[in-house]
């Protein structure tokens, strides 16, 4: 990406944002009731902070996306709960940090068996007592329905269906027509040629057009913009003249096909709102499950696995840096949101429980912890605060970085390693997005009371800890294992699934 050019544009975006924003505040959006919402949640797997127009990027055309934002508020401070994909959706689906449950990899996860620590386990399905945002939605007359990727347990007992979902299309498999498929066999099966995006894309629609009139909740959860990198052709060539055009390297053409697949997605699905007349009374959110990928977590793999650019962001998927956890937020809700609003108060995803369960005009569950704040006060006024001192992450394994914690109070983020070697970094985002410059040294009273505030924080939520390691071999740290086979990771095994585009 052209990162100055990126920067511009971001500050642009978020000028004409906050003057929208001041010249709506006192308008109907301030009204103090709305009526119940119908609520689609869009999750897009691995989407990085920078992919889309409306955040600067002037590579990929996300015109759907790009209104979306324009017809509601941008958050430019957004956090996925997790770096992978598992710990983000059990936040949503609990309300709660994932640390809590102990889902802090994704399912099953795999391991480095000689390295220095020995990582926790990870909770291998989300439990079935955990009260979730689609059971507290279903208690107030929603009707709900979950399409997608799950990746919340594999077992049939942990399905949707058993956690709140009344319709429930679990898909699984990459994106080209073929290699995915759906665990019902209830449901029309996908067209021999169909891309993975259209057929998630086709039974939302179904599902929004279902004959009643109580409110729905939907969460569509496609695979995209996953690897194996998979596109169609007339797409991918499309970046490729582009790319070769302009000079660009990254993102990878078939990633930016992928993205653009994203967005027809979302314009399918809000077209089926139009057309339903149910606009005024819908709110959809649009965001990632975690940081977006720039290269394979083994670094072994060919060129073509170098899927794009996370600057100016420092980090990437399975890392703790602002590249791993800090991604886009869109949400519309017309009775509500200023549109071409911008936000900039730091927000993560189990924000959304008590968000949507305030706005159904329902309880939090009496005996299930909530870490989540409601968004409601940011949806009306987009330039106020949250009631909340700091966010946390705890990513206790090995991936695209070390084991570690983090902590964001306000400007300042500090990262903790938790591989034995005690290092710390300490960024004051508000002057160093890209955590270029580690302050640690400098600020060293800053630096204790917020690792001492990190600790406490652990401790509360009861955050399973790394070990040393009685098994440590310097020889062979750097080995992948699989918690799903027990046996080292077959990397000639990735390659059968190489970067692919399909006529």
């Amino acid at each position: 990406m052209n990162h100055p050019s990126i920067m511009a544009r971001l500050k642009v975006i978020a000028a004409l944002g906050i003057f929208f924003s001041v010249m709506i505040s006192t308008s109907s959006y301030s009204q103090e009731t709305v009526k119940q919402p119908n609520v689609i949640l869009v999750l897009i797997d691995d989407m990085g902070w920078g992919d889309l127009g409306c955040y600067g990027n002037d590579f990929i055309d996300t015109p759907n996306i790009d209104q979306l934002a324009a017809d509601g508020v941008r958050f430019t401070d957004f956090y996925a709960a997790g770096a992978v994909c598992s710990p983000t959706r059990c936040a949503i689906q609990s309300g709660q940090n994932q640390a809590r449950i102990g889902i802090t990899a994704h399912i099953p996860g795999h391991w480095r068996p000689f390295e220095t620590i020995t990582t926790p386990l990870t909770t291998m399905a989300l439990p079935l007592d955990t009260v979730t945002i689609a059971e507290s939605l279903r208690s107030k007359g929603y009707r709900t329905g979950y399409i997608g990727k799950w990746h919340l347990g594999n077992a049939p007992a942990f399905q949707p269906e058993f956690q709140g979902y009344d319709v429930s299309v679990v898909i699984n498999g990459p994106h080209l027509p073929g290699r995915y498929r759906t665990q019902r066999k209830d449901v029309p099966q996908p067209k021999s040629d169909q891309y993975r995006t259209d057929y998630e894309a086709d039974r939302a629609i179904e599902f929004i057009n279902q004959d009643s009139n109580d409110p729905f909740f939907l969460m569509v959860s496609p695979f995209a913009v996953h690897i194996p990198l998979g596109a169609m052709s007339e797409k991918v060539e499309k970046y490729r003249k582009r790319a070769a055009a302009t000079d660009r390297e990254l993102p990878n053409p078939i990633y930016a096909a992928m993205v653009e697949h994203c967005d027809d997605m979302l314009g399918r699905i809000v077209e089926a709102v139009d057309q339903r007349g149910a606009t005024g009374d819908t709110m959809i959110l649009f965001t990632s499950d975690n940081g977006g990928l720039h290269r394979r977590y083994d670094y072994r793999e060919a060129a073509d696995d170098i899927v794009s650019s996370l600057a100016p962001l420092k980090g990437e998927k399975g890392a703790l840096h602002e590249g791993g956890v800090r991604v886009p937020l869109i949400i519309k809700y017309p009775q509500l949101v200023p549109p071409g609003a911008v936000c900039g108060e730091p927000a993560i995803s189990y924000d959304f429980y008590p968000t949507l369960v305030e706005l159904a005009g329902g309880e939090l569950p009496k005996n299930q912890t909530i870490d989540g704040h409601s968004l409601v006060s940011l949806l009306k006024k987009p330039d106020s605060t949250l009631p909340r001192d700091s966010l946390h992450w705890h990513y206790p394994h090995f991936h695209h970085d070390r084991p570690a914690s983090s902590i964001r109070e306000r400007e300042w983020k500090l990262i903790e390693y938790l591989d034995g070697s005690g290092m710390v970094e300490l960024y004051n985002l508000q002057q160093d997005l890209g955590e270029t410059t580690n302050l640690a040294g400098q600020y060293k009273g800053r630096t204790a009371d917020l690792k001492k505030k990190l600790h406490a924080w652990r401790q509360n939520v009861g955050a399973r800890m790394p070990y040393p390691n009685p098994h440590h071999d310097p020889a062979r740290a750097g080995e992948w294992w699989s918690m799903k086979t027990g046996k080292p990771i077959d990397s000639d095994a990735r390659k059968r699934f190489p970067p692919t585009e399909l006529d």
